[in-house]
C-alpha cells in the first residue's frame, strides 16, 4: 500500500481546544491510515477510542523506541537531519533502558519496584505538604503587582517543587532542569541541542545518586538505592539516572500546563468556575474532564508492531510503527457523548491522558491530586481571576510535544 500524505504531525491547533480538522476527519473516514510523517518514515496512524486502547495494551505493539519502524517525528533538514520532536526518538541513546520503552517482563519488574511510592496511601501523606506550597505560591501572587505570569508564579513551580522533594532534587537547581526538560520536549529543535540537554540532565542527576549512594536520603531516589542494594548488593545507577530522569521531567512539565490550560478554560467558563468553587466535591470529576478535553500529550505514545496484526479493518504487518493520536481519541464521539463540549459534571476516567495498559502513567493519581488542589485553593482564594490579554494573544505551545502556555498573564 503506498502510503498517503497526513498534514501538520506534529500538530499544530487551529483552535487551541481542539485537535486538528484533518485528525477528526481521519477518526471518521479512515480512523486506522496510512501515513507519511515529517520524517519521512511511514507509520499507521490510530484515532479511535477503541483502537488506541488495543495499540497501548496488545503485547503484540513494542514499546521499545529503539525498534526498527518505531515512529519518527523528527524532521529532515537539507543536510539529511532529522530534528527533535519525535516520539520517543534518540532519548534511548543516553537513556538506553527507560522504562516507558521497556516490554514485558522486563517493564513490569521496573514499574514494580517503585509502585509503592505512588499508592494513595503514601500520597495522601503528601497532601498537606502540597497545600502549603500551593498556599505560599498564591500568598506571593496575592502579595505582588499585577498582572502576574500564572506560569511562573504558580502552574510551574508548584509541581516542580512537589516532584523535587519527592524524589529528593534540590528545588534550588529548578531553572536547571526545567530549561533542559523544555529543551527535550521542543520540536523543530536541532539533534545537537536536545541531545546536549540530555546529557547535561543524565550527568547532573548521576552526580546527584553518586552523592545519595555514600549518604542515602530520605526520598524516592535514596529508597530506591537502599532497595537495590538490599535485593543485589549493588546500585544500578544508569538504571536510576533514567528513573529520575523520566519522573523528574514528566513530574512538572505535564501538571504545570494541565494547570494553566484549565485556569484558562474556567475563566470562560462562569457556571463551571462557580461550581467547583462552591462544592470541592466537583472537582476531581472536573479534573477529569480537563484532562480528557486537553491531553497534553498528543502524540508521545507510539508502538512498533512486533507481528502481523489486524485493526480495524487493516493488517499492520510485523515492523510497522503505529501512532496513536489520543487527542482524536479523546473526542470520539462513540465513547463520550457530545465530546467537542466542556462538561466538569462527565468525570469519565476512561479517557486517553494518561496513556492505557501497563505503560499507564505511573504518576497519574500525584497529578490528579495537585490539580484538585491547585483548582480548589486558587478559585477559592482568587475566585475573580481572569486573562489579562484577549486569549487570542496568548503564545500556545504549538512547538512542544506538550501542549500548554508559555506565558499565562492574569489578573483579579
Amino acid at each position: 500500500m503506498t502510503a498517503e500524505p497526513l498534514a501538520a504531525l506534529p500538530t499544530a491547533r487551529t483552535c487551541p481546544y481542539a485537535p486538528r480538522e484533518e485528525h477528526v476527519r481521519l477518526q471518521e473516514q479512515d480512523p486506522v491510515s496510512r501515513a507519511t510523517l515529517p520524517s519521512g518514515s511511514d507509520a499507521w496512524v490510530v484515532t479511535r477510542h477503541a483502537d488506541v486502547r488495543t495499540v497501548l495494551s496488545d503485547p503484540r505493539f513494542s514499546s521499545d523506541s529503539s525498534r526498527p519502524g518505531y515512529p519518527r517525528l523528527g524532521v529532515r533538514d537539507e543536510a539529511g537531519d532529522e530534528t527533535a520532536g519525535e516520539a520517543g526518538g534518540g532519548i534511548e541513546q543516553v537513556f538506553p533502558r527507560l522504562m516507558i520503552s521497556l516490554d514485558a517482563p522486563e517493564h513490569g519488574i521496573a514499574r514494580r519496584a517503585v509502585l509503592s511510592e505512588f499508592t494513595h496511601r503514601r500520597l495522601a501523606g503528601l497532601k498537606p505538604r502540597i497545600q502549603e506550597i500551593v498556599d505560599e505560591h498564591i500568598d506571593a501572587m496575592l502579595a505582588g503587582p499585577r498582572p502576574v505570569d500564572l506560569v511562573q508564579a504558580l502552574a510551574l513551580p508548584v509541581p516542580s517543587l512537589v516532584i523535587s522533594e519527592l524524589l529528593g532534587v534540590p528545588y534550588a537547581d529548578h531553572a536547571f532542569f526545567q530549561e533542559r526538560s523544555s529543551l527535550i520536549l521542543k520540536r523543530g529543535a536541532r539533534p545537537e541541542e536536545t541531545q546536549q540537554a540530555m546529557l547535561e540532565l543524565a550527568g547532573y542527576l548521576d552526580s546527584l545518586l553518586q552523592a545519595k549512594e555514600q549518604e542515602p536520603t530520605d526520598d524516592l531516589l535514596g529508597r530506591q538505592i537502599l532497595r537495590q542494594r538490599e535485593a543485589t548488593g549493588t546500585v544500578d545507577r544508569a538504571d536510576l539516572v533514567g528513573l529520575s530522569f523520566l519522573l523528574l521531567t514528566a513530574g512538572h512539565e505535564t501538571t504545570a500546563n494541565m494547570i494553566t490550560l484549565g485556569t484558562l478554560k474556567l475563566t470562560e467558563d462562569p457556571a463551571a468556575h462557580e461550581a467547583i468553587r462552591q462544592d470541592p466535591d466537583k472537582t476531581p470529576p472536573a479534573v477529569e474532564e480537563m484532562l480528557r478535553y486537553f491531553t497534553i500529550a498528543e502524540q508521545v505514545l507510539a508502538r512498533a508492531a512486533t507481528d502481523d496484526v489486524e485493526l480495524g479493518g487493516k493488517l499492520i504487518k510485523a515492523g510497522d510503527g503505529v501512532l496513536t493520536l489520543s487527542h482524536v481519541g479523546n473526542r470520539d464521539p462513540e465513547v463520550f457523548e457530545d465530546p467537542d463540549v466542556f462538561d466538569v459534571e462527565r468525570g469519565a476516567r476512561n479517557h486517553l491522558a494518561f496513556g492505557y495498559g501497563a505503560h499507564q502513567c505511573l504518576g497519574q493519581n500525584l497529578a490528579r491530586l495537585e490539580l484538585q488542589v491547585v483548582f480548589d485553593t486558587l478559585l477559592r482564594r482568587i475566585p475573580g481571576i481572569r486573562p489579562a490579554v484577549p486569549v487570542e494573544e496568548l503564545p500556545f505551545k504549538e512547538d512542544s510535544l506538550v501542549y500548554g502556555i508559555h506565558e499565562f498573564p492574569v489578573t483579579w
